[in-house]
């Protein structure tokens, strides 16, 4: 598959399944996302893996958060926050690391963090797996942050589940360059 046709097949799936990529794999798909823009070779991601048994902590992280921003939060919205992780058998978190640089905005740290996600996304499609980025409200939740060992000042970009397909993406009208690009006078 050549790179157009890769950019033009990759969907995000919901519905992911056994197997995820063994770590041989995921080391080859995250070695090559590296390549991604990088302002100032500032490497500003951490990239945490999560698999088995450390998804079921990451849910009672996240169980535990919800109910510390909505102590009135009901039991069943609380066991489905719990459960998120197990959306897939293999979670990736990567997370901006800005660190201050004269001339590298925070912002294109974060943007730097966000084309990295873009390529393992790219990476698990062209080994024949699927992926889904994800964020919500754990995302930017300080206490979340702290859990996982990163600084409160980092930024969550991505909670990216990986696996196979358990069926076909959804699919939907996407806009085309026509509709988005406009010369400039």
């Amino acid at each position: 598959m050549d790179a157009i046709e890769l950019l033009e097949t990759r969907a995000s799936n919901g519905k992911l399944t056994e197997p995820a990529p063994d770590d041989a794999t995921l080391t080859a798909i995250v070695d090559a996302a590296l390549r991604a823009p990088d302002h100032g070779a500032m490497r500003p991601w951490k990239i945490l893996t999560l698999r088995g048994e450390a998804l079921e902590r990451l849910g009672g992280v996240l169980r535990a958060a919800l109910q510390r921003r909505d102590p009135a939060i009901g039991e069943d919205q609380l066991d489905r926050e719990g459960r998120k992780p197990l959306r897939a058998p293999l979670m990736l978190i990567v997370a901006a690391t800005p660190s201050p640089r004269p001339g590298v905005p925070e912002i294109e740290q974060v943007l730097s963090a966000g084309a990295l996600v873009h390529g393992i996304l790219l990476g698990l499609h062209a080994r024949g797996f699927a992926g889904m980025w994800r964020t919500g409200d754990a995302a930017y939740d300080p206490s979340v942050k702290l859990e996982l060992g990163l600084r409160a000042e980092d930024h969550i970009v991505a909670f990216l589940y990986c696996g196979t397909e358990a069926q076909p993406a959804p699919s939907f009208d996407r806009p085309g360059a026509i509709d988005l690009m406009t010369p400039w006078p």
